[in-house]
């Protein structure tokens, strides 16, 4: 298998949706060895080249709410759910010190035990 069939055996075929999160990695500046070349951003659209037929993608950089368009879903990934919310759902629940969840899981918990608490009837 030469390299070039290397390469696209491992390029992704996602398809991404209006307000998927992705990671965004800008080729030029990283391959200059610019720092600042990879971004968490927020897809807004996606549509396809008049003359290439190319299906390209409009995003939105979260940290500085920059507009990036036409961009390649070649240097795109899926930031899924699952990864982000991964700390609360493997949270050691029947630890007592809290020290072992991280900051995230522990946040998450003390709000929903207050919404829980606030659905509660009251005591008497």
């Amino acid at each position: 298998m030469s390299q070039q069939q290397q390469t696209q055996a491992v390029q992704p075929t996602t398809t991404y949706r209006q307000g998927d999160l992705v990671l965004f990695r800008d080729a030029e500046r990283y391959w200059q060895g610019k720092p600042g070349h990879t971004f968490v951003c927020r897809v807004t659209r996606r549509w396809q080249h008049a003359h290439t037929g190319q299906i390209l993608y409009d995003l939105v950089e979260l940290s500085g709410n920059r507009h990036l368009g036409g961009i390649n879903p070649g240097y795109m990934r899926l930031l899924p759910p699952a990864d982000a919310m991964r700390d609360i759902d493997t949270a050691p629940l029947s630890e007592p010190d809290t020290g072992a969840m991280t900051p995230a899981a522990v946040a998450w918990l003390r709000q929903h035990l207050v919404q829980d608490a606030a659905a509660l009837p009251a005591q008497r």
